[in-house]
């Protein structure tokens, strides 16, 4: 984290809050606790006003670590942005093959696709016949969640060009 990026600094101060706001939200709750016991006149309202404090900073501390999940996979979502923006295009491609779950093979294959060569001069660089590269493209396309060759390159495409 770099004192200069701004969602890092956000990402810590919510951290920071959490913990805090946590430990506020666990002492109430402790002086709730330690009041029920105590017959005190004022705790008609005392009592009440320090539960009601207490569950708000409880609903405070979720919703922060909510949104602290939120700005982290924010963050991450920017980074591969800007690592294929910078060049890093193996990188971002191994992390989505990776997300799909892809075999060896079928990496060496959708890399070859990506590079825009045909099934017949895959299986010829492979030591394959076409059939099996076209059932490789196949599982392929069904990990990655596309139709084709056209949507498996515009899947980092987007990547590449997205503004975010």
């Amino acid at each position: 984290m770099t004192g200069r990026d701004p969602q890092a600094r956000r990402a810590a101060t919510l951290a920071a809050l959490i913990v805090a706001q946590g430990l506020c939200a666990m002492f109430f709750v402790g002086d709730v606790i330690a009041d029920i016991g105590v017959d005190v006149a004022e705790s008609r309202f005392h009592l009440p006003l320090e539960a009601f404090v207490a569950t708000v900073m409880i609903f405070g501390v979720i919703y922060f670590m909510i949104e602290l999940r939120r700005l982290l996979t924010r963050m991450a979502e920017m980074d591969t942005g800007l690592r294929a923006a910078r060049g890093d295009m193996a990188g971002v491609i191994e992390r989505f093959f990776d997300d799909w779950g892809l075999t060896p093979a079928e990496r060496d294959v959708a890399l070859m696709v990506l590079k825009g060569i045909d099934n017949e001069t895959i299986a010829g660089l492979r030591g394959t016949v076409p059939g099996t590269v076209r059932a490789q493209c196949t599982r392929i396309y069904g990990k990655a969640g596309v139709d084709g060759r056209a949507q498996l390159l515009s899947v980092f495409m987007e990547e590449l060009l997205a503004e975010d």
